[in-house]
Parts: structure tokens; C-alpha cells; sequence
């Protein structure tokens, strides 16, 4: 029943699913144990305390008004480096408290805080100020790629086909590259295939090494090869037109090798 309540009751309690929780585990418990009462009266308080929430789950999906009503709201503490002791007061919280929750977040200067939210599970949300927040590939100018999930092709030394055929490979491939790395597909505790086509194993002997996977530098060492040969035939070439073109190419070649090279060397 609390699985198909939602994860919410194991992860981001609000009070009301909190004091749900509380009143169907004792529920089970005095059905367990409780020898002298009749069980169907706690099977039956049991499936309407499962009942009520679970439709109560629904109407919240369609009305904003009943979740700030059984959930609450979020509520700012701290607004552009200033806390605001009302609101402080509301949540009945004391500045030693809300020092704790902000060293959680490896916040240790109210003057760095643009958002402190208090939300409805109790967790503080922070938003730093802008010279204040952790640099990014996207502040250096930097250009990055979404990231592909792995798959896991090897689990506990056996094949998983599924998971293969996936990303368009096949045994045969896995069993080459087991093989570059001198390992047996049944001495693999886990192993997974990167976007990039690069095999990760995790052996069931933590004192063997393998090699790292070189996917990435030869792709890029190929790439600046080709663009070397591209201005070694341009050099070398007398006619003006095959000149042209291998100059345009080793210029366009060039400028793909700077885009990738972030990706390719991470």
C-alpha cells in the first residue's frame, strides 16, 4: 500500500504524509499482534487510511488550493543576504537553526544567500548570489554535449543482450574488447558502454587492473591526424584548385577538432 502511495513516503515527507505514515504502520502493527480484536476491523481502518489519501492524491493533481492546504507553501528566509526573522518566526525556527540547515549546503555566509526557501518537507532550498555561485563550462563559454546514459551490458559475469542491442552492438564486439584488456566475460562483476562506444569493467578481483579506455584519445588523435594530412596535401599539391580545397577543408576540419576536444578530453 505505502508503494503505491508514491516514493514520497520514503524520501520527501510533508506533514501529511508523515503523520499517514505514522497511523498505518501502527495499524499493521496491532493487526500483527493484536490477538484479541477481530483482524478485519484493522484490515478495514487499514484500507481507508490507504483509500482517503490515495484519492486525496488525485483531487491534489487537479487543485492547487487543496495541496497548499494539506502540503503548505515554501516560505523565503533569507532574500538578498538578509534573513527575514518573520518568516523565521513562522517556521518556528531559531538562527542557530537556520546556520545548521545552511551549513548543509556548504553555505557558510548569509551575505552569499540571493533565495533561502524553507519547503514543505523541511528542506532548505539555497540560491547563491551570482558571484558567488560554483563556475561552469556555460560562464567559460564553453560549448557541452547532453550525456548519453551507459548502459550495462555485464552483470555479474553474464551477457545482457538487451542492453546491447540497444546501442546497436553485439557479443561479438564486447567479446574484442574483453579481449584488448585480457579479461573474461565471466571475471566481470559489471561492465558498461559509454555513449562513445567505451567498455567500463568493474572485476570481481578489486587487485587486478585494466587499463583505462582509449575510445576518446584516438578518436581525437585520429581527428588531428587527418587534419595534418589535409595541410600536408595542400602544401604539397600544385594545383591551385585541389590547394583551395584542401585549405577549406583543414580549416572546417580544424574547427570541428575545437568544438570536440572539451567533449573528447573529459
Amino acid at each position: 500500500m505505502t508503494r503505491i502511495l508514491g516514493k514520497k513516503q520514503i524520501s520527501q515527507l510533508t506533514f501529511f504524509e508523515y503523520v499517514l505514515g505514522i497511523t498505518m504502520g501502527e495499524l499493521a502493527g496491532f493487526i500483527s499482534t493484536d490477538m484479541e480484536s477481530h483482524y478485519f476491523y484493522g484490515v478495514l481502518a487499514l484500507l481507508v487510511w490507504f483509500t482517503v489519501p490515495f484519492g486525496f492524491e488525485f483531487l491534489m493533481l487537479k487543485s492547487k488550493k487543496l495541496r497548499r492546504w494539506l502540503e503548505g507553501s515554501g516560505r523565503v528566509l533569507v532574500k538578498e543576504g538578509k534573513v527575514l526573522e518573520d518568516n523565521l518566526k513562522k517556521e518556528r525556527l531559531t538562527a542557530d537553526e537556520l546556520l545548521e540547515q545552511m551549513r548543509t549546503k556548504n553555505v557558510f555566509n548569509v551575505a552569499d544567500v540571493e533565495f533561502a526557501v524553507m519547503e514543505t518537507n523541511g528542506e532548505l532550498s539555497i540560491m547563491l548570489k551570482k558571484d558567488k555561485q560554483p563556475l561552469t563550462a556555460s560562464h567559460l563559454g564553453i560549448k557541452t554535449v547532453n550525456e548519453v546514459e551507459p548502459q550495462t551490458v555485464i552483470m555479474d559475469g553474464k551477457y545482457l543482450d538487451e542492453p546491447l542491442a540497444t546501442i546497436g552492438l553485439s557479443r561479438g564486439w564486447l567479446n574484442a574488447e574483453l579481449e584488448k584488456i585480457g579479461v573474461t566475460v565471466e571475471n566481470v562483476f559489471l561492465g558498461q558502454v559509454d555513449a562513445y562506444q567505451q567498455l567500463y569493467v568493474d572485476l570481481y578481483d578489486d587487485k587486478l587492473k585494466v587499463p583505462a579506455p582509449q575510445g576518446k584519445a584516438l578518436l581525437l588523435a585520429t581527428l588531428k591526424k587527418t587534419q595534418a594530412d589535409l595541410e600536408l596535401f595542400a602544401v604539397s599539391t600544385r594545383d591551385p584548385e585541389a590547394k583551395q580545397m584542401y585549405d577549406r577543408n583543414s580549416r572546417e576540419l580544424a574547427g570541428v577538432i575545437a568544438k570536440l576536444t572539451p567533449m573528447l578530453q573529459g
